[in-house]
């Protein structure tokens, strides 16, 4: 079933054509990743198909049963309603009714309007919806459902808006197409790990935008690189996709060095021809004018070139003795010991709110330490890349405000280079360098921050999410920047690939002021916590560590025990009656497919019922056991 076709689409902002005359569909299952480098127009191809931008040329169809559910990298939300408002803004009885029971758990309502929600549930059969958005809602730790949206901080709004859309899948399952940009920043290890289980589903369809790298892997079977405008379509993961398009270059390269052979024998011909023309010289000069155009299509593969000089470290870089940090009851740090090494990379990980950029703030002397002391280097000279980004006048031209910073920049060889020469090296084009800075898209602001950090020649960097909304060929080059990089680098990211590839050991924030210092890069330490989980060894399985088979996570209890939640109870009763009769319905489909009697339309009836069927029964038996390690 086609679910959404474009056919000739064509873009063109700030007088300059993004692309034009893409043609392309999306099916039922497709799970689909549009890669380009910032400013190709991604995110406007996506506001395209949503409805919120307007094409200059070409149409877009979305089948009348598809519902379009679009997560926007700067989500759009109600700011004078609460958070469960925002989620459940939609008319429906059943969607209205999990509302209300919801608004009175919240409010610990346990008057008789809590049993009539009860009572409305259960007529309804709303259970099942219900738990689903409890464990979204749980997943993404949004909680607080009261709270006005104008209250939430950017990675609590990016999260609330990932929460909506997958409800509205789960409540709008049979026909959705989810179109998601870049749906994993601000979300931790846990989170992505959870959702690229929850988007492999077989009944989800999805166009998404995301430049990690893993995530990509684990959920996507088809990649579409936008590139000069136009679409290039590679069926399999990204690995794939690089093997294909290394491919294409290659023969493009052939192609256009045959033609430029072909253009100069030509061109010696063009010059000595008479005036007078044969009809038969008219056809060689039209071909000659079509074989030029193709031998000065060669592909401009300009390269973000981070070439900058790094300050002499000295001996003492910086030290860290018995550190604590708290807000309220809230521990950060609890006598944190740590002597920084010349050349060390360090990774830092943990759930949302544990303290991380609390810590990276306090060693920039951003944020006080409660007692202990932080000694810095007298040589070091910190170059900070923030999360927030940096404070841009967005009518500013970015050649004015480069030039604010310096009009010469000194490079790796000791030479310097003009303001102008300097953006160029980081791919922003003579015509880009005198737009306005409201004119560029969020990876080229990235570049412009990353451009301020480095011109500071620091030899301590320390990165809070470097990598959101940056570009996959910008990622690349920023990687190679920092392999080769000879100071200190200290990292906080929730993308696993650049984790894996630039740290040696890492600093994990368990919760509660406990840091361990873990030897290995993230992938190693996921696999050594599956093995303790598999074992049984708890007692050594940190917070948000203990992860199941099927790669869904299962939070760990806090260390005081707790009893279940009224919500919970009822849940619980709810799960013990339901597990037992979707495996006796399961059986009977098993029976009915295997005896092989069922006419066509019927046996695809129940192959598709068997699928919802064994998901269903999938999320909630790993509901069950949450609630059942509790109580």
């Amino acid at each position: 079933m086609h679910y959404l076709s474009a056919e000739k689409l064509s873009k063109i902002f700030a007088e300059k054509e993004i692309f034009s005359d893409l043609t392309f569909h999306i099916s039922k299952g497709d799970k689909i990743c549009l890669v380009a480098a910032n400013g190709s127009g991604k995110t406007t191809l996506l506001k395209i198909l949503a409805g919120k931008e307007t094409p200059e040329g070409g149409k877009v169809w979305l089948h009348k049963d598809v519902r379009l559910s679009f997560l926007e990298q700067d989500p759009e939300l109600e700011e004078n309603k609460t958070v469960l408002e925002n989620i459940f803004n939609h008319q429906h009885p059943v969607v209205q009714t999990v509302k209300e029971y919801e608004s009175l758990l919240e409010n610990n309502d346990e008057s008789d309007a809590l049993q009539n929600a009860m009572g409305k549930m259960d007529e309804l059969n709303a259970w099942n919806f219900e738990s689903l958005v409890n464990q979204i809602l749980s997943k993404l730790n949004i909680h607080h459902l009261d709270q006005p949206v104008s209250k939430l901080s950017g990675g609590q709004r990016k999260r609330l808006a990932l929460a909506k859309v997958l409800i509205d899948l789960s409540f709008f399952e049979q026909h959705t197409l989810l179109v998601l940009d870049e749906p994993t920043n601000h979300l931790d290890f846990e989170m992505i790990d959870w959702l690229s289980h929850f988007l492999s589903g077989e009944n989800v369809t999805l166009l998404l935008v995301s430049h990690d790298r893993y995530f990509l892997d684990e959920v996507c079977n088809e990649v579409w690189e936008l590139e000069n405008g136009k679409l290039y379509v590679h069926k399999g993961d990204y690995a794939y996709y690089l093997v294909k398009k290394a491919e294409r270059e290659i023969a493009d390269n052939a192609s256009i060095e045959k033609a430029q052979n072909s253009y100069r024998k030509e061109l010696d011909w063009m010059r000595r021809q008479p005036k007078a023309r044969t009809t038969k010289s008219k056809s060689r000069i039209d071909a000659f004018y079509e074989v030029e155009e193709k031998a000065h299509s060669g592909r401009k593969h300009e390269q973000l070139q981070l070439q900058v000089k790094m300050t002499r470290l000295g001996g003492k870089i910086l030290e860290l003795k018995k550190v604590y940090k708290s807000f309220g009851n809230h521990v950060i740090l609890k006598g944190f010991d740590y002597t920084f090494k010349r050349g060390e990379r360090i990774g830092i990980i943990g759930r949302n709110g544990t303290g991380k950029t609390t810590f990276l703030n306090m060693i920039l002397g951003l944020e006080k330490a409660d007692s202990g002391k932080i000694n810095h280097g007298e040589t070091v000279v910190f170059g900070y890349f923030s999360q927030a980004g940096i404070k841009l006048k967005e009518d500013q031209r970015v050649i004015e405000y480069v030039k604010n910073i310096a009009e010469f920049f000194p490079l790796a060889d000791g030479t310097k280079v003009m303001a102008g020469q300097f953006l160029q090296r980081f791919l922003f084009t003579p015509e880009q360098q005198f737009s306005f800075i409201s004119k560029l898209s969020g990876g080229e602001k990235k570049r412009l921050q990353l451009l301020s950090v480095l011109f500071e020649n620091p030899n301590f960097l320390i990165l809070d999410e470097p990598t959101n909304d940056l570009d996959l060929v910008t990622l690349q080059v920023l990687e190679e920047f920092l392999e080769n990089y000879q100071g200190c680098l200290l990292v906080v990211s929730h993308d696993r690939y650049f984790m894996d590839k630039l740290v040696d050991h890492l600093f994990v924030f368990e919760g509660e002021g406990e840091v361990t210092d873990f030897p290995g890069n993230y992938t190693q330490y996921r696999t050594e916590i599956l093995a303790k989980a598999k074992s049984g060894n708890k007692s050594e399985t940190k917070v948000g560590t203990a992860i199941t088979e099927t790669q869904t996570i299962i939070e760990k209890p806090s260390t005081a025990k707790r009893k279940l939640s009224f919500k919970e109870k009822h849940e619980f009763e709810n799960l013990e009656k339901e597990l037992p009769m979707l495996e006796k319905r399961k059986t009977e489909l098993n029976t009915l497919i295997a005896e092989g009697n069922l006419p066509y339309e019927k046996l695809q009836e129940a192959l598709d019922d068997m699928a919802k069927i064994t998901a269903d029964l999938e999320m909630k038996e790993l509901r069950w056991l949450e609630l059942s390690e509790i109580i």
